[in-house]
């Protein structure tokens, strides 16, 4: 038991280290998919009010009926860029 938390704690050590977004954020980003706030270009509306840098998700569901998280970053010039992307597990219980 002690064991296991110990290797708990030191995994979760190494990846607080980790940045999501790399702070890069004047790179491409991934592709969106369909779902994506950005699948059909950029929102019309501009975040003014927003920080940029400052980050937020997104979660839909795919047409295989995956739950996808998005993380969006706001580019200095308003735009958006998804800086990651998460798909959920389905879980089928009846199986």
């Amino acid at each position: 038991m002690k064991l296991a938390l110990a290797s708990v704690l030191i995994a979760a050590a190494l990846l607080s280290g980790c940045n999501t977004a790399g702070g890069d954020i004047s790179g491409p980003g991934l592709a969106p998919i369909p779902g994506s706030i950005t699948y059909n270009g950029q929102p019309r509306t501009k975040l003014t009010k927003s920080p940029i840098g400052s980050y937020f998700p997104h979660t839909f569901v795919d047409a295989r009926g995956r739950e996808v998280e998005e993380t969006y970053i706001i580019r200095p010039d308003r735009s958006l860029m998804i800086a990651n992307r998460v798909y959920r597990p389905i879980f089928r219980w009846n199986d």
